[in-house]
Formats: structure tokens, C-alpha cells, sequence
């Protein structure tokens, strides 16, 4: 029977094996609630890269470009990590070069697996409904956070495999861990990350709105899949 585990840092990466899997990878605040978001709002492909320098030689091409570091966006870029900036009809037809701290890391470390898509808590079903009819096992990759986990990543890599446990085996106490942790917590998701570290970080940078809005479940009917260098939907 096919197999759901999870990863908590792209860190742990090396300890799996993904060449026969589907990775999805997940970044709650912000990078992959804004590449759901943008999907949904039109947005035609998005070039997740590492490194600023890489962003930047991309916006040089004549490509939109978004960044962030430590929750900040850099100077001269056209986007920030927020979701509500996506929301924006002159990116609708647009490809755009996207750099994040955590997410777009995690996406560039698994390319050897067989898919790899982002997950949201905004795509949570459409997502799940997806998997259910493949045949590989699935990796949810948590970006965390400079190398460590973090709550709301883990929370929802839980509520993937929750959705998922009667179509695949949970034998690894990661993915048991995960999912025990967001039944517990799904009743009050905001009270449950409410004094997080990310969650904290973001109210220092008086980001408040972008929290409540990732954390909504099943929003959007959009499956993001890397295709080359590219996400594009699917």
C-alpha cells in the first residue's frame, strides 16, 4: 500500500527517499498560500529560485519578480510575500520570479521526485482529492524555518494526511505526530498558532491579516506542480 510520511525541515530531507514520490511542499506563512493564491487569481506560472541574485537576474529578463528575507521584502522588487499582494488582475497572464526565505528552498531541494506540488491549507481538499488517485507514496515537505520546524507547516501536513489516512499507510511517527497534533488543534486553528514564533514574527512586522487569511481551509480548487523550473497549474 502506498505510503504518507512527513518531513519537518528540509534539513531531515536526506533521511528520504524521493524518487518515487510525490513531495509536497508547504509553507504556511507565506510562500506557498501566496503561489495558491496567485494560481487562483490568474497568475500563469511562478519561478521559484534560492538566492536574491537569482531573483533579481530573473527580473532583469523582464519577469515580475517577488522576495522576502526574514519576513521583509527586499528593495526594487514588485511583490511582497503577502498573499493579498497576488491578488492583483496585472499579474493575471504573468509569470513570476519568486525568492523566500524557507518555501522556494524547499521547492529547489526536492526536484529528484517524481511531482513536486504545493500545498496549502487554501487547497487542502483539492490537493488531497489529487493524491488519492495517484500511485505514489507522498512526502509532505514542511519548510519550517532556517532549518527548524515549525507549528503551522507541521499543522497542516497533519490535516493532509488526516484527509488522507483511509488512502494511505501512516507508518512513520512523523506523519502519526502531525496528524494527532491537528485534530487537536482544528477546532481554533488561529488560537492554536497564536503565540508561535513565525505568528509572533509577523506581528512584530504588523502583518497581521495575511495569518487569519492562511490558515482558511479549501478555498481555492488550484494544484501548483513544478514542471522544469517552473510551477504551473495543473
Amino acid at each position: 500500500m502506498k505510503q504518507i510520511d512527513v518531513c519537518f525541515t528540509p534539513e531531515l530531507l536526506y533521511q528520504h527517499k524521493i524518487d518515487n514520490a510525490i513531495v509536497v511542499v508547504v509553507d504556511i506563512f507565506r510562500a506557498t498560500s501566496c503561489m495558491v493564491t496567485g494560481f487562483a487569481y490568474g497568475v500563469e506560472g511562478i519561478i521559484p529560485v534560492a538566492t536574491i541574485e537569482e531573483c533579481v537576474a530573473l527580473r532583469e529578463k523582464g519577469y515580475f519578480a517577488a522576495a522576502e528575507r526574514n519576513g521583509v521584502t527586499p528593495d526594487g522588487f514588485d511583490l511582497d510575500n503577502s498573499p493579498f499582494s497576488y491578488m492583483n488582475e496585472k499579474f493575471a497572464g504573468s509569470t513570476i520570479a519568486v525568492t523566500t526565505t524557507n518555501g522556494t528552498l524547499a521547492i529547489t531541494k526536492s526536484r529528484s521526485a517524481v511531482k513536486v506540488m504545493i500545498g496549502a491549507f487554501l487547497n487542502l481538499e483539492a490537493l488531497a482529492g489529487y493524491l488519492r488517485t495517484q500511485q505514489y507514496d507522498v512526502l509532505v515537505l514542511c519548510a519550517g524555518w532556517k532549518g527548524k520546524p515549525n507549528l503551522e507547516d507541521t499543522l497542516f501536513a497533519g490535516a493532509l494526511v488526516d484527509r488522507l489516512q483511509n488512502d494511505f499507510m501512516i507508518s512513520e511517527d512523523a506523519a502519526l505526530m502531525a496528524q494527532r497534533l491537528y485534530v487537536q488543534a482544528q477546532g481554533n486553528l488561529p488560537a492554536f498558532v497564536a503565540n508561535s514564533s513565525h505568528v509572533r514574527r509577523l506581528h512584530r512586522l504588523g502583518i497581521h491579516k495575511d495569518i487569519s487569511y492562511c490558515l482558511q481551509h479549501d478555498l481555492y480548487d488550484v494544484l501548483p506542480v513544478l514542471r522544469g523550473n517552473q510551477l504551473v497549474r495543473m
